[in-house]
């Protein structure tokens, strides 16, 4: 009996084993790897149901296809689980940037900023950092507008030279 079983199964592989294999390939983004893995469990799985399968109840190559599919769909419904990939196959990050240069910048500025007078100070904080209107500004600073815009004006003047005394250039 058992000689019998391993004789269904070798035509069963005969018949279907490449298009089985070509099936795993596409479900796994063509992964060998796991392709393979998921072949081996398919053709375990056939051979626990092989009296079934020989019953004649259906197509074998669609249940075959179908317990592959199952297969590869429960694996990724399992949480944590984690494939072993090469390191050839790790994408790089393209969004992942060396945020250094803004740090130092912003660490200078900030520094500058100290060199200049309150009054320039208090316009640059509130049109720059807060993001406030001219209008905003004077209403938060009690001036009027047009004062706003000539300290805004003078402000950053005074703050490129600053920039520029450190040596920071544009």
């Amino acid at each position: 009996m058992p000689t019998d079983r391993v004789a269904q199964m070798e035509q069963l592989h005969a018949e279907h084993g490449a298009a089985l294999w070509g099936h795993c390939l596409r479900l796994t983004g063509y992964d060998r790897a796991h392709a393979e893995d998921v072949a081996q469990e398919t053709l375990l799985r056939a051979w626990r149901h092989l009296p079934s399968l020989e019953a004649g109840n259906g197509s074998v190559r669609a249940w075959l296809f179908t317990v592959a599919r199952n297969i590869v769909v429960d694996e990724w419904r399992r949480t944590g689980t984690v494939r072993e990939m090469s390191v050839a196959q790790v994408a790089e990050r393209a969004d992942e940037q060396d945020h250094t240069d803004e740090v130092l910048m912003s660490w200078l500025v900030a520094e500058a900023l100290t060199h200049l007078s309150p009054e320039h100070r208090d316009v640059l904080r509130e049109c720059y950092f807060r993001g406030q209107s001219v209008a905003a500004a004077a209403d938060h600073l009690g001036i009027p507008q047009g004062t706003v815009k000539s300290r805004t004006h003078y402000a950053l003047r005074a703050l490129r030279l600053t920039l520029e005394e450190m040596g920071v250039t544009p």
